[in-house]
Order: C-alpha cells, then sequence, then structure tokens
C-alpha cells in the first residue's frame, strides 16, 4: 500500500539521514518520531551559533558573499530543500560549509552520508546561480575542515537518494532494520526502531539479538496532592506551594509528568513549559480516579495509529500469544528467583504452560492457558511472603482479589498494578499508540486495553517484585508496620504524603499503602489527599 501525499521538498537533512539508514530516515521524517541522546544533545550545542543567523547572502547579481549563516534554498526541480550552515564567499563563488559533530572517515574523508548532504547543498545554491565548485564540511571532534569534491558520481548518488528516498516516503511500512550494523549502537532511535529485535522476528538474521542499553532518564513523575496548592515555575524549576509558602521545588528537567489530585492548581507559565519538554499533566479527583489530562499536540505518526487498527480489527494473535508466552516466563523466573529448590516443580509447570501458550489457538484456549498459569503463579506467591499475619487485616491466601483488595498484599499489588499501567498509557500516548484499541484484552467502555496489553509482559518484574521487595522492608523495618496501621475506611501513607516523587524501578521510594478492608466501599483502593489517607471511592 502506498501514499501519494507527501511533501514536495525533501529537507537535504533528510538525504543524510537515508544515506545513513533508509529506516532512520522513515521514523523521523515519514513517522516524526524522535528521540534525544548525549550526541544529538552535543550536535545542538554546536549548531547554537550557525542556528542564530547573521550575515547577508545576495543573489550573484546583486553583491558579493562574505559570510552568512543559516541561510535557506529550496528548489522544485530538485524537490529538495536545506539551511545552510555557514555560507563563505571564495574567489568570486561560494563554499557552503556544514558543521557536524563527530570526526571524518579514515584518511579525513567525509562519510558518505555527509558528502550527500553537502552535494545537495550545491546543487541547491548552483540552481540559484552561485558559483560552487566544492562543499566543506566541519568535524567539530577534530576541529578541522574536510573539502567535499562535487564529482558526477556524487551528483549522481545524491539524485538517486532523493528519487529514492521519495520513493519510500510515500509507503506504509517503514524500510527493514539494518542487519548486524555498527551504526545501530549510538543512534538514538535505536530503542524505537528495535532493529535486531525486528529482524530476529522476521528472520531475517539468526542468533540471540544485541543487547541494547535502552535510555533510563532520570526524570520521574511529581504527585501533587496537598489541597489548595498551586504548581509554579520559577526560574527553570517547578514550585509546589500554598498560601505563597513554597512546599517543595524541584528541577523541571527531573519531572516526567505531573499528577494533581483534587483542587491543585497548575499555572499556565508552569502548563506551557511542562508541555514544551512533552510533560503531560494527570488530573485525578480528590479520591484518585482520573479524570482527564493535559497534553500537547498528538503524535503525528498516524501510520502507527492505522497498523495498530488494522491489527486490532483483524484479531490476530500473534502479538497476544508473545505477550501471555513472556508474562508466563517472567513469573517463572521470579518464582525461581526467589523461591529456590522449593519451586522446582511450578517452575517446571510454568515453563510447559508458556510453550502452550505461544501455540494456543485461539483466544479462548490462550485465556485459559493464562488463567491456570496465574492460579498456579499466585498459589506458590505465599511462600515467598513470610511473615505475613504482621499485617492488620486478612493475610494472603494466594487468592487474587480486587475492587477492592480485602489483603494487604493484593491491595499492594493493585497499588503497583494501577501505578504500571498509568505509566504504559503515558508511553502509548507519547509514542502515538490508541491506548484504549487492545490486541489481547477486548475493547470495552473506559479500558485502557493496550496500555493493559503492554502491562502483562511486566507486571512479575516490575510490580511483583517491587512487591516482595516491599514485603522485605515490612519484615525488617520497625516503623514499616506502624505506618500501616488501618484506621476505619482506609490505610495510612507515612509523613502524611502531601508532595512526593516516585520511579517504579525504586521500590524503597514506594509509597507504603494499605487498602480499606471494608467490602462496603465498592471501588479500586486510590490515594486520598493532604490528610495522607488512603481510601476507596464509594462509586
Amino acid at each position: 500500500m502506498t501514499f501519494t501525499a507527501i511533501p514536495e521538498l525533501i529537507p537535504a537533512r533528510m538525504l543524510n539521514e537515508y544515506a545513513f539508514c533508509p529506516r532512520l530516515f522513515f521514523l523521523e521524517w515519514v513517522d516524526s518520531l524522535w528521540a534525544s541522546s548525549s550526541d544529538t544533545a552535543e550536535g545542538d550545542r554546536l549548531h547554537g551559533r550557525v542556528d542564530a543567523g547573521g550575515g547577508a547572502a545576495p543573489l550573484p547579481a546583486e553583491g558579493e558573499v562574505k559570510a552568512a549563516r543559516s541561510v535557506e534554498l529550496a528548489s522544485e526541480q530538485l524537490g529538495i530543500t536545506a539551511k545552510l550552515d555557514l555560507l563563505e564567499g571564495v574567489d568570486g563563488g561560494v563554499v557552503p560549509i556544514d558543521t557536524k559533530k563527530g570526526r571524518p572517515a579514515r584518511g579525513g574523508t567525509p562519510w558518505e552520508a555527509d558528502a550527500v548532504q553537502v552535494c545537495a547543498q550545491v546543487l541547491l545554491l548552483r540552481e540559484h546561480g552561485y558559483t560552487v565548485e566544492r562543499g566543506e564540511i566541519f568535524y567539530a571532534e577534530t576541529r578541522q575542515r574536510v573539502p567535499v569534491e562535487v564529482t558526477p558520481g556524487l551528483v549522481g548518488r545524491t539524485l538517486e537518494i532523493v528519487s529514492e528516498a521519495r520513493g519510500v516516503a510515500t509507503r506504509l511500512a517503514p524500510p527493514p532494520p539494518l542487519r548486524s550494523s555498527p551504526k545501530c549502537s549510538r543512534c538514538s532511535l535505536a530503542g524505537i526502531c528495535l532493529p535486531d529485535e525486528v529482524n530476529v522476528l522476521a528472520a531475517r538474521q539468526g542468533g540471540r539479538p544485541r543487547r541494547l542499553m535502552a535510555a533510563d532518564p532520570d526524570a520521574v513523575p511529581l504527585y501533587v496532592m496537598e489541597q489548595g496548592s498551586v504548581v509554579g515555575i520559577d526560574g527553570g524549576r517547578l514550585t509546589v506551594s500554598k498560601y505563597r509558602e513554597v512546599l517543595a521545588s524541584v528541577r523541571l528537567i527531573d519531572v516526567m509528568h505531573v499528577c494533581a489530585y483534587g483542587n491543585v492548581q497548575v499555572t499556565a507559565q508552569a502548563m506551557r513549559a511542562l508541555l514544551e519538554r512533552d510533560a503531560n499533566v494527570y488530573h485525578f479527583s480528590y479520591g484518585g480516579w482520573l479524570i482527564g489530562l493535559t497534553t500537547g499536540l498528538p503524535s503525528k505518526n498516524v501510520m502507527l495509529r492505522i497498523r495498530q487498527t488494522t491489527a486490532a480489527a483483524r484479531g490476530e494473535l500473534d502479538d497476544a500469544r508473545r505477550m501471555i508466552a513472556g508474562k508466563i516466563r517472567n513469573c517463572r523466573v521470579l518464582l525461581r528467583r526467589h523461591g529456590g529448590d522449593a519451586m522446582t516443580r511450578r517452575v517446571g509447570q510454568l515453563a510447559a504452560l508458556a510453550d502452550h501458550a505461544e501455540q494456543a489457538e485461539d483466544a479462548a484456549s490462550l485465556l485459559g492457558i493464562e488463567g491456570t498459569a496465574a492460579r498456579l503463579y499466585f498459589e506458590a506467591l505465599p511462600s515467598l511472603l513470610s511473615a505475613a499475619d504482621r499485617l492488620p487485616g486478612p493475610g494472603f491466601s494466594g487468592l487474587r482479589n480486587r475492587r477492592p483488595p480485602t489483603d494487604a498484599v493484593n491491595c499492594l499489588l493493585s497499588f503497583c498494578y494501577g501505578l504500571l499501567t498509568k505509566e504504559l498509557l503515558a508511553a502509548c500516548l507519547v509514542v502515538g499508540f490508541d491506548p484504549y484499541i487492545g490486541l489481547y484484552h477486548r475493547p470495552r467502555f473506559g479500558r485502557p486495553a493496550l496500555a493493559l496489553d503492554l502491562a502483562e509482559e511486566f507486571r512479575p518484574l516490575l510490580a511483583d517484585s517491587t512487591v516482595l521487595t516491599t514485603w522485605c522492608a515490612i519484615r525488617v523495618g520497625a516503623s514499616f508496620p506502624r505506618a500501616l496501621a488501618s484506621p476505619p475506611g482506609g490505610g495510612v501513607l507515612p509523613g502524611g504524603g502531601a508532595v512526593g516523587h516516585q520511579r517504579a524501578d525504586r521500590p524503597d521510594r514506594l509509597w507504603q499503602v494499605l487498602a480499606p478492608a471494608d467490602p462496603a466501599l465498592q471501588g479500586p483502593p486510590v490515594l486520598a489527599a493532604g490528610d495522607g489517607v488512603l481510601h476507596a471511592d464509594p462509586r
């Protein structure tokens, strides 16, 4: 399937990307996907001066060019556009100079992708009547200028890439990833492209995929629960204040998104600063029900949404099988890691069920396999949680219960599952997925089916392991059980909990909560505000 509505002009920088990797070109230009890295940040810093502009670039008939920065040119005949970092006048002609962060290739020659970009700039200058014999590339790492000779072969290669890139841009799906290429390890979009994983699933290469280290940003969610407080911005820091008294101040770069509970205001200035950094604001009721979110412009990746909707409409089980098989294997890992030899038989049963899940013929069979695996897993879980009688309320028997949870362990599980689902819902929105159209969980009004799908494999290793770590803190910490004392209708959060940072991979910073045990209160356990008490919303 192809599309014909594409931009008329291709930026010269995108020709560089296509020559480097056609898939990278598609993800950046067609799908408008982007991920920052230390390399891209350094490149932005180096381009700070040239992007500021300056100097004059008169047409050849109007005067002589001395030096000009950020010169924009376009040609419908060539089908390309470019912004030149620097244009210098030399001997009656001009020389375009492009700035690059790294170093030249061996022998001091320019990389092909860089040469193609500069060649496109030369062709644009010639199209506008300038005399251009060569281009140059300034490599910042070695601080040297490398000449780019515009040979007929380079011109032909550049025009060939223009034609190929235009053809690729009309397609619905991106080109396949590179195979075992050293380019992938430093690519900022490796976590989106997933080159080895895609090639292995498509059987384009054998063996196990390389281990790519995904980005681990330091930013964490900011939870604001103090009623009547105001979230503002002050010199690159988010402030939380009440009656002009500052309750908390955190760096803006350390905030992934903001969760506002109840009567919490966010100033227009803070909202704009958050949206500029793609940080959403989640609005919760006083009782913790998600009401809505404030987000920036939706993802431009419409192709992704089309493919998601098509896959969901077909009802194919390939992805669902892999999700459930991965979940069962991760449950097996957790039991084997914490249970030792006593879990040998249960671990073997889960391994067999994971294999069966990959061969399930229909959705009903897959549901049955998942249910059997969940029963075996949760029946074994109490043996990993000693000293359960130290907490108030009913003990954990190995049965999963919810809405509301009737014991402390199920409360912690529900709490962690809720946090995980919220994070994955946010991730879906950032990437461009519709979180309500799933592949395994059936669509239902108000159910974030895709977020629940993605949560399946992560539940054992993120949520359940966090509960186990928290339980160890209960056994060894004297103050922890006192923090879980249960008043009527709710449990207590330590320290009042008005403003807090929380990170799922740091279980030592997980708030300790206990669900209400009153079955008359219907609804999941949710965080209350101000008084630091956990309540269940009676709706």
